[in-house]
Protein backbone atom coordinates (compact mmCIF):
# COMPACT_ATOMS: atom_id res chain seq x y z
CA UNK A 1 0.00 0.00 0.00
CA UNK A 2 0.70 3.78 -0.52
CA UNK A 3 -0.21 6.81 1.63
CA UNK A 4 -0.99 10.22 -0.40
CA UNK A 5 -0.45 13.55 1.91
CA UNK A 6 -1.94 16.81 0.42
CA UNK A 7 -1.08 19.65 2.45
CA UNK A 8 -3.34 21.81 1.70
CA UNK A 9 -4.26 25.70 2.72
CA UNK A 10 -7.53 25.30 4.87
CA UNK A 11 -6.75 21.12 5.62
CA UNK A 12 -4.46 18.37 4.97
CA UNK A 13 -5.78 15.60 3.78
CA UNK A 14 -4.14 11.67 3.81
CA UNK A 15 -5.38 8.44 1.41
CA UNK A 16 -4.07 5.06 1.29
CA UNK A 17 -4.07 3.15 -2.02
CA UNK A 18 -3.60 -0.15 -2.45
CA UNK A 19 -0.99 -1.75 -5.22
CA UNK A 20 -4.08 -1.62 -8.02
CA UNK A 21 -4.20 2.46 -6.76
CA UNK A 22 -7.75 1.54 -5.72
CA UNK A 23 -8.83 4.08 -2.83
CA UNK A 24 -8.82 2.95 0.80
CA UNK A 25 -9.21 4.86 3.32
CA UNK A 26 -9.39 8.91 3.84
CA UNK A 27 -8.85 10.99 6.58
CA UNK A 28 -8.50 14.80 7.06
CA UNK A 29 -7.94 17.77 9.45
CA UNK A 30 -8.33 21.45 9.17
CA UNK A 31 -6.02 24.25 9.04
CA UNK A 32 -6.32 27.72 9.29
CA UNK A 33 -5.18 30.78 7.65
CA UNK A 34 -3.56 34.25 9.96
CA UNK A 35 -4.07 37.66 8.37
CA UNK A 36 -2.14 40.09 10.75
CA UNK A 37 -1.92 42.72 8.14
CA UNK A 38 -3.98 43.62 5.12
CA UNK A 39 -2.00 41.93 1.59
CA UNK A 40 0.29 39.40 4.85
CA UNK A 41 -1.62 35.75 4.84
CA UNK A 42 0.68 33.00 7.21
CA UNK A 43 0.33 29.81 8.46
CA UNK A 44 2.63 28.19 11.75
CA UNK A 45 4.27 25.05 10.35
CA UNK A 46 3.75 23.94 13.85
CA UNK A 47 0.31 23.10 13.28
CA UNK A 48 0.72 21.78 9.88
CA UNK A 49 2.63 18.99 11.94
CA UNK A 50 0.07 18.59 14.62
CA UNK A 51 -2.78 18.67 11.85
CA UNK A 52 -0.87 15.68 10.02
CA UNK A 53 -0.22 13.58 13.31
CA UNK A 54 -4.18 13.61 13.79
CA UNK A 55 -4.66 12.70 10.18
CA UNK A 56 -2.23 9.75 10.16
CA UNK A 57 -3.06 8.35 13.57
CA UNK A 58 -6.88 8.86 12.60
CA UNK A 59 -6.08 6.83 8.94
CA UNK A 60 -4.48 3.91 11.54
CA UNK A 61 -7.93 3.63 13.32
CA UNK A 62 -9.37 2.69 9.80
CA UNK A 63 -7.23 0.53 8.47
CA UNK A 64 -3.98 -1.21 9.49
CA UNK A 65 -1.12 0.68 8.09
CA UNK A 66 2.14 -1.62 8.28
CA UNK A 67 1.91 -2.80 4.50
CA UNK A 68 2.53 0.99 3.78
CA UNK A 69 5.81 0.68 1.16
CA UNK A 70 6.25 4.80 0.20
CA UNK A 71 4.21 7.84 0.93
CA UNK A 72 4.16 10.69 -1.61
CA UNK A 73 3.82 14.51 -0.88
CA UNK A 74 1.51 17.41 -2.21
CA UNK A 75 1.28 20.85 -1.17
CA UNK A 76 0.25 24.37 -1.84
CA UNK A 77 2.56 25.88 -3.61
CA UNK A 78 4.99 29.34 -3.45
CA UNK A 79 5.00 29.51 0.60
CA UNK A 80 8.49 30.26 2.11
CA UNK A 81 9.79 28.42 5.60
CA UNK A 82 12.21 29.60 6.85
CA UNK A 83 15.14 27.33 8.80
CA UNK A 84 18.05 28.66 10.77
CA UNK A 85 21.19 26.18 11.24
CA UNK A 86 20.00 24.21 13.36
CA UNK A 87 16.86 23.08 11.38
CA UNK A 88 14.42 25.16 13.61
CA UNK A 89 11.77 27.63 12.18
CA UNK A 90 12.49 31.34 11.85
CA UNK A 91 9.11 32.60 11.61
CA UNK A 92 5.40 32.19 10.55
CA UNK A 93 5.56 30.56 6.93
CA UNK A 94 4.50 33.18 4.26
CA UNK A 95 1.80 31.58 2.01
CA UNK A 96 0.64 31.56 -2.15
CA UNK A 97 -1.61 33.69 -1.62
CA UNK A 98 0.09 36.81 0.52
CA UNK A 99 0.12 40.06 -1.36
CA UNK A 100 2.87 41.72 0.38
CA UNK A 101 5.77 42.10 -2.09
CA UNK A 102 4.59 43.73 -5.20
CA UNK A 103 7.59 46.38 -4.86
CA UNK A 104 10.15 43.28 -4.71
CA UNK A 105 8.35 41.26 -7.83
CA UNK A 106 9.56 45.15 -9.82
CA UNK A 107 12.90 44.96 -7.75
CA UNK A 108 13.57 41.15 -8.96
CA UNK A 109 12.55 42.07 -12.58
CA UNK A 110 14.46 44.80 -12.75
CA UNK A 111 17.51 42.86 -11.48
CA UNK A 112 17.17 40.09 -13.89
CA UNK A 113 16.31 41.75 -17.21
CA UNK A 114 15.42 38.32 -18.89
CA UNK A 115 13.86 36.74 -15.87
CA UNK A 116 10.94 35.63 -17.25
CA UNK A 117 12.84 33.87 -19.90
CA UNK A 118 14.57 31.58 -17.02
CA UNK A 119 11.37 31.50 -15.33
CA UNK A 120 9.12 31.62 -17.60
CA UNK A 121 6.82 33.15 -15.82
CA UNK A 122 6.01 36.81 -14.73
CA UNK A 123 7.26 38.01 -11.17
CA UNK A 124 4.07 37.91 -8.89
CA UNK A 125 4.13 38.75 -5.27
CA UNK A 126 2.48 35.48 -4.45
CA UNK A 127 5.68 33.51 -5.43
CA UNK A 128 8.23 32.84 -3.22
CA UNK A 129 11.25 35.01 -4.51
CA UNK A 130 9.60 38.34 -3.58
CA UNK A 131 8.79 37.26 -0.56
CA UNK A 132 12.51 36.25 0.69
CA UNK A 133 13.45 39.79 -0.72
CA UNK A 134 10.39 41.38 1.31
CA UNK A 135 11.57 39.72 4.47
CA UNK A 136 15.30 40.81 3.41
CA UNK A 137 14.35 44.14 3.41
CA UNK A 138 12.07 44.35 6.38
CA UNK A 139 13.65 41.82 8.30
CA UNK A 140 17.37 41.76 7.97
CA UNK A 141 18.15 40.00 10.65
CA UNK A 142 16.43 37.31 10.18
CA UNK A 143 17.34 36.79 6.99
CA UNK A 144 20.57 36.91 8.18
CA UNK A 145 19.79 33.75 10.05
CA UNK A 146 18.60 31.81 6.74
CA UNK A 147 20.29 28.43 6.52
CA UNK A 148 17.21 26.58 4.29
CA UNK A 149 14.35 27.92 2.49
CA UNK A 150 11.59 25.12 2.17
CA UNK A 151 8.03 24.96 0.32
CA UNK A 152 5.70 23.88 2.58
CA UNK A 153 5.03 20.00 1.54
CA UNK A 154 9.21 19.63 1.80
CA UNK A 155 9.16 20.78 5.57
CA UNK A 156 6.95 18.18 6.12
CA UNK A 157 9.31 15.98 4.01
CA UNK A 158 12.76 17.64 6.57
CA UNK A 159 10.69 16.74 9.52
CA UNK A 160 9.73 13.43 8.51
CA UNK A 161 12.93 12.46 7.26
CA UNK A 162 15.95 14.92 7.97
CA UNK A 163 16.72 15.42 4.27
CA UNK A 164 15.96 18.85 2.39
CA UNK A 165 14.55 17.56 -1.24
CA UNK A 166 11.67 19.33 -3.82
CA UNK A 167 10.56 18.69 -7.01
CA UNK A 168 10.58 20.21 -10.23
CA UNK A 169 6.96 21.13 -9.88
CA UNK A 170 6.91 22.75 -6.90
CA UNK A 171 10.17 24.59 -7.68
CA UNK A 172 8.72 25.97 -10.70
CA UNK A 173 6.56 28.17 -8.50
CA UNK A 174 9.40 29.69 -6.75
CA UNK A 175 11.02 31.82 -9.46
CA UNK A 176 14.48 30.44 -8.58
CA UNK A 177 14.23 27.18 -11.30
CA UNK A 178 15.29 27.34 -14.76
CA UNK A 179 12.01 25.58 -15.86
CA UNK A 180 13.19 25.05 -19.31
CA UNK A 181 16.73 23.43 -18.15
CA UNK A 182 15.10 21.98 -14.55
CA UNK A 183 17.49 22.79 -12.36
CA UNK A 184 17.98 26.01 -10.07
CA UNK A 185 19.09 29.02 -11.79
CA UNK A 186 22.51 30.93 -9.61
CA UNK A 187 21.42 33.85 -11.35
CA UNK A 188 17.85 34.34 -9.48
CA UNK A 189 18.83 33.35 -6.47
CA UNK A 190 21.82 35.50 -6.21
CA UNK A 191 19.14 38.59 -7.02
CA UNK A 192 17.38 37.54 -3.74
CA UNK A 193 20.76 37.17 -2.17
CA UNK A 194 20.61 33.35 -1.55
CA UNK A 195 22.83 31.01 -2.41
CA UNK A 196 22.48 27.11 -3.83
CA UNK A 197 23.69 26.10 -0.08
CA UNK A 198 20.45 27.27 1.28
CA UNK A 199 18.24 25.42 -1.24
CA UNK A 200 16.76 21.99 -0.90
CA UNK A 201 17.71 19.15 -3.42
CA UNK A 202 15.43 19.04 -6.66
CA UNK A 203 14.48 16.15 -8.36
CA UNK A 204 11.96 15.04 -10.48
CA UNK A 205 8.40 14.12 -8.69
CA UNK A 206 8.16 10.53 -9.37
CA UNK A 207 11.65 9.28 -7.90
CA UNK A 208 12.47 8.34 -4.23
CA UNK A 209 13.52 11.50 -2.42
CA UNK A 210 14.39 10.07 1.55
CA UNK A 211 13.58 7.33 3.97
CA UNK A 212 10.85 8.11 6.98
CA UNK A 213 12.29 7.92 10.42
CA UNK A 214 11.99 5.05 12.46
CA UNK A 215 10.21 7.31 15.23
CA UNK A 216 7.01 8.04 12.83
CA UNK A 217 6.64 5.07 11.34
CA UNK A 218 6.39 3.15 14.83
CA UNK A 219 4.00 6.46 16.03
CA UNK A 220 2.19 5.70 12.62
CA UNK A 221 1.70 2.26 12.36
CA UNK A 222 3.93 1.94 9.56
CA UNK A 223 6.47 -0.37 10.49
CA UNK A 224 5.47 -4.21 11.15
CA UNK A 225 8.01 -6.19 13.55
CA UNK A 226 8.82 -8.54 10.49
CA UNK A 227 10.13 -6.23 8.48
CA UNK A 228 13.17 -3.77 8.57
CA UNK A 229 12.15 -2.37 4.79
CA UNK A 230 11.71 1.48 6.04
CA UNK A 231 9.13 3.50 4.54
CA UNK A 232 10.31 5.34 1.10
CA UNK A 233 9.35 9.16 0.43
CA UNK A 234 9.27 10.05 -2.97
CA UNK A 235 8.89 13.97 -3.79
CA UNK A 236 5.71 14.07 -4.86
CA UNK A 237 4.34 17.35 -6.59
CA UNK A 238 2.90 20.59 -6.04
CA UNK A 239 -0.90 20.19 -5.48
CA UNK A 240 -2.06 21.46 -8.58
CA UNK A 241 0.48 19.09 -10.56
CA UNK A 242 -0.22 15.94 -7.91
CA UNK A 243 -3.79 16.91 -8.81
CA UNK A 244 -3.30 16.23 -12.41
CA UNK A 245 -1.67 12.81 -11.97
CA UNK A 246 -4.68 12.34 -9.62
CA UNK A 247 -7.16 12.24 -12.45
CA UNK A 248 -5.01 11.10 -14.72
CA UNK A 249 -3.57 14.03 -16.84
CA UNK A 250 -0.22 12.51 -17.90
CA UNK A 251 -0.50 13.53 -22.06
CA UNK A 252 0.10 16.89 -23.71
CA UNK A 253 -3.18 18.76 -24.36
CA UNK A 254 -5.05 16.73 -21.36
CA UNK A 255 -6.34 19.75 -18.70
CA UNK A 256 -8.44 19.69 -15.64
CA UNK A 257 -9.76 22.64 -13.45
CA UNK A 258 -9.24 22.90 -9.92
CA UNK A 259 -12.13 24.30 -7.95
CA UNK A 260 -10.38 24.12 -4.31
CA UNK A 261 -9.57 27.41 -2.11
CA UNK A 262 -7.86 29.10 -5.15
CA UNK A 263 -8.93 28.22 -8.64
CA UNK A 264 -6.76 26.50 -11.39
CA UNK A 265 -7.12 25.74 -14.91
CA UNK A 266 -4.51 23.27 -16.08
CA UNK A 267 -2.92 22.41 -19.37
CA UNK A 268 -0.41 19.28 -20.09
CA UNK A 269 2.39 20.08 -22.78
CA UNK A 270 5.10 18.35 -23.77
CA UNK A 271 7.19 22.20 -24.37
CA UNK A 272 8.54 24.61 -22.80
CA UNK A 273 5.40 27.29 -24.04
CA UNK A 274 5.94 30.62 -21.57
CA UNK A 275 3.01 33.42 -22.02
CA UNK A 276 4.27 35.92 -19.33
CA UNK A 277 2.66 38.71 -20.81
CA UNK A 278 -1.20 37.26 -19.60
CA UNK A 279 0.25 35.84 -16.38
CA UNK A 280 -0.10 32.64 -17.42
CA UNK A 281 2.32 30.33 -15.64
CA UNK A 282 4.28 27.70 -17.06
CA UNK A 283 5.93 25.31 -15.30
CA UNK A 284 8.11 21.83 -15.17
CA UNK A 285 4.90 19.12 -15.25
CA UNK A 286 5.17 15.77 -12.43
CA UNK A 287 6.40 13.42 -15.01
CA UNK A 288 9.92 14.05 -16.50
CA UNK A 289 10.52 15.92 -19.69
CA UNK A 290 6.85 17.41 -19.55
CA UNK A 291 5.46 20.83 -18.62
CA UNK A 292 2.28 22.41 -18.27
CA UNK A 293 0.42 26.04 -18.24
CA UNK A 294 -1.72 27.41 -15.62
CA UNK A 295 -3.94 30.24 -15.06
CA UNK A 296 -4.96 31.00 -11.49
CA UNK A 297 -7.26 32.51 -9.88
CA UNK A 298 -6.81 33.42 -5.83
CA UNK A 299 -10.08 32.88 -4.93
CA UNK A 300 -12.36 30.33 -5.82
CA UNK A 301 -14.42 27.72 -3.62
CA UNK A 302 -13.09 30.17 -0.76
CA UNK A 303 -15.55 33.38 -1.92
CA UNK A 304 -18.65 30.30 -1.28
CA UNK A 305 -17.28 30.01 2.16
CA UNK A 306 -16.92 33.62 2.71
CA UNK A 307 -20.24 34.52 1.86
CA UNK A 308 -21.74 31.36 3.78
CA UNK A 309 -20.04 32.21 6.98
CA UNK A 310 -19.80 36.23 7.05
CA UNK A 311 -22.53 37.54 4.77
CA UNK A 312 -25.74 34.90 4.83
CA UNK A 313 -24.62 33.03 7.60
CA UNK A 314 -26.39 30.26 6.05
CA UNK A 315 -24.32 26.43 5.94
CA UNK A 316 -22.81 25.54 2.86
CA UNK A 317 -24.44 22.02 1.76
CA UNK A 318 -27.88 24.21 2.53
CA UNK A 319 -27.12 26.66 -0.01
CA UNK A 320 -25.95 24.01 -2.74
CA UNK A 321 -28.76 22.25 -2.03
CA UNK A 322 -30.99 25.05 -2.33
CA UNK A 323 -29.81 25.11 -5.72
CA UNK A 324 -32.02 22.32 -6.92
CA UNK A 325 -35.19 24.09 -6.87
CA UNK A 326 -33.75 26.48 -9.11
CA UNK A 327 -35.18 26.26 -13.36
CA UNK A 328 -32.22 25.88 -15.59
CA UNK A 329 -32.82 29.13 -16.95
CA UNK A 330 -31.94 31.21 -13.80
CA UNK A 331 -30.83 34.68 -13.92
CA UNK A 332 -30.01 37.44 -11.67
CA UNK A 333 -28.81 40.94 -12.03
CA UNK A 334 -26.23 40.73 -9.00
CA UNK A 335 -22.29 40.39 -9.99
CA UNK A 336 -19.71 39.87 -8.58
CA UNK A 337 -16.24 39.97 -8.93
CA UNK A 338 -14.05 37.12 -6.96
CA UNK A 339 -10.83 39.15 -5.72
CA UNK A 340 -11.01 38.49 -2.11
CA UNK A 341 -7.59 37.83 -1.84
CA UNK A 342 -6.34 39.88 -5.37
CA UNK A 343 -5.56 38.28 -8.38
CA UNK A 344 -3.11 36.71 -10.27
CA UNK A 345 -4.25 36.01 -14.27
CA UNK A 346 -4.73 37.74 -16.21
CA UNK A 347 -4.94 40.77 -14.23
CA UNK A 348 -1.67 40.20 -11.32
CA UNK A 349 -3.27 42.87 -9.13
CA UNK A 350 -2.74 41.98 -5.72
CA UNK A 351 -4.79 45.10 -4.71
CA UNK A 352 -7.93 43.90 -6.29
CA UNK A 353 -10.89 43.30 -3.93
CA UNK A 354 -14.15 41.66 -4.11
CA UNK A 355 -17.12 43.34 -5.33
CA UNK A 356 -20.53 42.85 -5.18
CA UNK A 357 -22.25 44.89 -8.06
CA UNK A 358 -26.07 45.48 -8.55
CA UNK A 359 -27.66 44.94 -5.05
CA UNK A 360 -30.89 45.82 -4.58
CA UNK A 361 -33.56 46.09 -1.47
CA UNK A 362 -35.15 42.90 -3.15
CA UNK A 363 -31.98 40.95 -3.61
CA UNK A 364 -31.82 37.40 -2.13
CA UNK A 365 -29.18 34.82 -0.62
CA UNK A 366 -29.91 32.75 -3.89
CA UNK A 367 -29.33 36.02 -6.07
CA UNK A 368 -25.94 36.60 -4.38
CA UNK A 369 -24.98 33.17 -4.01
CA UNK A 370 -25.73 32.09 -7.76
CA UNK A 371 -23.55 35.51 -8.21
CA UNK A 372 -20.55 34.01 -6.40
CA UNK A 373 -20.44 31.31 -8.62
CA UNK A 374 -20.97 33.08 -11.67
CA UNK A 375 -18.32 35.42 -10.96
CA UNK A 376 -15.70 32.52 -10.05
CA UNK A 377 -16.67 30.86 -13.27
CA UNK A 378 -15.97 34.38 -15.22
CA UNK A 379 -12.90 34.45 -14.07
CA UNK A 380 -11.69 31.46 -14.90
CA UNK A 381 -13.29 32.36 -18.44
CA UNK A 382 -10.54 35.16 -18.83
CA UNK A 383 -7.96 32.57 -17.81
CA UNK A 384 -8.91 30.07 -20.75
CA UNK A 385 -8.88 33.57 -22.85
CA UNK A 386 -5.05 34.33 -21.92
CA UNK A 387 -4.17 30.54 -23.01
CA UNK A 388 -5.11 31.68 -26.58
CA UNK A 389 -1.88 33.18 -27.29
CA UNK A 390 -0.07 29.95 -26.26
CA UNK A 391 -2.22 28.40 -29.58
CA UNK A 392 -2.11 25.18 -26.94
CA UNK A 393 -5.29 23.75 -26.51
CA UNK A 394 -7.53 21.14 -24.38
CA UNK A 395 -8.87 17.52 -25.70
CA UNK A 396 -11.14 17.87 -22.50
CA UNK A 397 -11.48 19.49 -19.20
CA UNK A 398 -11.65 17.20 -15.69
CA UNK A 399 -12.82 19.07 -12.61
CA UNK A 400 -11.41 18.92 -9.77
CA UNK A 401 -11.88 20.25 -5.96
CA UNK A 402 -14.49 20.47 -3.29
CA UNK A 403 -16.47 23.00 -5.29
CA UNK A 404 -16.66 20.66 -8.39
CA UNK A 405 -18.72 18.53 -5.84
CA UNK A 406 -21.72 20.73 -6.89
CA UNK A 407 -23.58 19.60 -9.88
CA UNK A 408 -25.00 23.13 -10.54
CA UNK A 409 -21.58 24.56 -10.35
CA UNK A 410 -20.41 22.11 -13.04
CA UNK A 411 -22.78 23.09 -15.29
CA UNK A 412 -22.54 27.03 -15.03
CA UNK A 413 -18.95 26.17 -15.90
CA UNK A 414 -19.66 24.28 -18.98
CA UNK A 415 -22.22 26.86 -19.91
CA UNK A 416 -19.95 29.56 -19.26
CA UNK A 417 -16.33 28.29 -20.71
CA UNK A 418 -18.64 26.51 -23.81
CA UNK A 419 -16.61 23.47 -23.14
CA UNK A 420 -17.48 20.10 -21.94
CA UNK A 421 -16.61 19.31 -18.59
CA UNK A 422 -15.79 15.72 -17.22
CA UNK A 423 -16.34 14.99 -13.16
CA UNK A 424 -14.77 11.67 -12.29
CA UNK A 425 -15.30 9.70 -9.32
CA UNK A 426 -13.18 10.65 -6.11
CA UNK A 427 -12.33 14.34 -7.64
CA UNK A 428 -12.69 16.15 -4.28
CA UNK A 429 -9.08 14.21 -3.09
CA UNK A 430 -7.24 14.69 -6.42
CA UNK A 431 -3.88 16.04 -5.02
CA UNK A 432 -3.76 13.57 -2.10
CA UNK A 433 -4.41 10.63 -4.88
CA UNK A 434 -1.70 12.09 -6.90
CA UNK A 435 0.92 11.92 -4.54
CA UNK A 436 0.08 8.77 -3.69
CA UNK A 437 0.26 7.42 -7.36
CA UNK A 438 3.61 9.44 -7.77
CA UNK A 439 4.46 6.81 -4.93
CA UNK A 440 3.23 3.90 -6.79
CA UNK A 441 5.35 5.07 -9.95
CA UNK A 442 8.52 5.03 -7.51
CA UNK A 443 8.40 1.88 -6.08
CA UNK A 444 6.79 0.14 -9.40
CA UNK A 445 8.93 1.31 -11.98
CA UNK A 446 7.95 -1.62 -14.39
CA UNK A 447 3.98 -0.65 -14.38
CA UNK A 448 2.67 0.81 -17.42
CA UNK A 449 2.09 4.92 -16.53
CA UNK A 450 -1.57 4.77 -18.03
CA UNK A 451 -2.02 1.81 -15.02
CA UNK A 452 -1.26 3.67 -12.46
CA UNK A 453 -2.61 7.01 -13.38
CA UNK A 454 -5.95 5.48 -15.24
CA UNK A 455 -8.92 8.17 -15.33
CA UNK A 456 -11.34 7.77 -12.31
CA UNK A 457 -15.06 6.46 -13.27
CA UNK A 458 -16.72 9.16 -15.14
CA UNK A 459 -19.75 9.92 -12.87
CA UNK A 460 -20.70 12.87 -14.53
CA UNK A 461 -20.34 14.55 -18.55
CA UNK A 462 -21.77 18.12 -19.01
CA UNK A 463 -22.14 19.21 -22.06
CA UNK A 464 -22.81 23.26 -22.79
CA UNK A 465 -25.66 24.48 -23.69
CA UNK A 466 -26.74 27.11 -25.70
CA UNK A 467 -29.98 28.19 -24.07
CA UNK A 468 -28.67 30.81 -22.11
CA UNK A 469 -25.27 32.03 -24.23
CA UNK A 470 -26.80 35.18 -24.40
CA UNK A 471 -27.27 36.08 -20.78
CA UNK A 472 -23.76 34.54 -19.99
CA UNK A 473 -22.11 36.87 -22.97
CA UNK A 474 -23.48 39.84 -22.12
CA UNK A 475 -22.93 39.22 -17.73
CA UNK A 476 -19.54 38.13 -18.70
CA UNK A 477 -19.13 41.44 -20.96
CA UNK A 478 -20.50 43.84 -17.75
CA UNK A 479 -17.83 41.39 -14.85
CA UNK A 480 -14.98 42.23 -17.71
CA UNK A 481 -16.28 46.13 -17.99
CA UNK A 482 -16.53 46.03 -14.16
CA UNK A 483 -12.87 45.51 -13.54
CA UNK A 484 -11.42 47.42 -15.93
CA UNK A 485 -13.83 50.78 -14.79
CA UNK A 486 -12.52 50.22 -11.07
CA UNK A 487 -9.43 48.51 -10.91
CA UNK A 488 -7.84 51.72 -10.36
CA UNK A 489 -9.26 52.40 -7.23
CA UNK A 490 -8.19 49.50 -6.01
CA UNK A 491 -4.59 50.83 -5.86
CA UNK A 492 -6.02 53.78 -4.48
CA UNK A 493 -7.78 52.14 -1.65
CA UNK A 494 -4.60 50.74 -0.69
CA UNK A 495 -3.85 53.90 1.32
CA UNK A 496 -7.63 53.97 3.24
CA UNK A 497 -6.35 50.97 5.97
CA UNK A 498 -3.72 51.47 8.52
CA UNK A 499 -1.08 48.68 9.07
CA UNK A 500 -0.42 48.37 5.13
CA UNK A 501 3.12 47.00 4.48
Amino acid sequence: MVIGIDLGTSSIKVVLLNDDGELVATTKHSLNCHRPKPLHSEQNPSEWLEALDIAMLQLGKKYPLSNVKAIGLAGQMHGAVLLDVHGDVLRPAILWDDGRSEAQCKMLETAVPNSREITGNLMMPGFTAPKLLWVKEHEPELFAQIDKVLLPKDYIRYILSGEFVSDMSDASGTMWLDVRNRCWSETMLSATGLTLAQMPNVIESNKVSSLLSRYYAERWGLSSLSSDEPVKLVAGAGDNAAGAIGVGLTEPGQAMLSLGTSGVYYLVTDTFSPCPQKAVHNFCHSLPEKWHLMTVILSAASCVDWLCNNVINKDIDTMFGSLKALSNDYQTDVVFLPYLSGERTPHNDPYAKGVFFGLTHTSTDIEMFVAVLEGVSFAFAEGLEALEDTQQQAQQINVIGGGAKSPFWRQLLCNILQQPIIFRRGSEAGPAVGAARLALIAIYPELPLDSVCSPGEVEQQHEPSSKMSHYYDSKYMLFKALYQQISPLFAKSKHLTKGNP
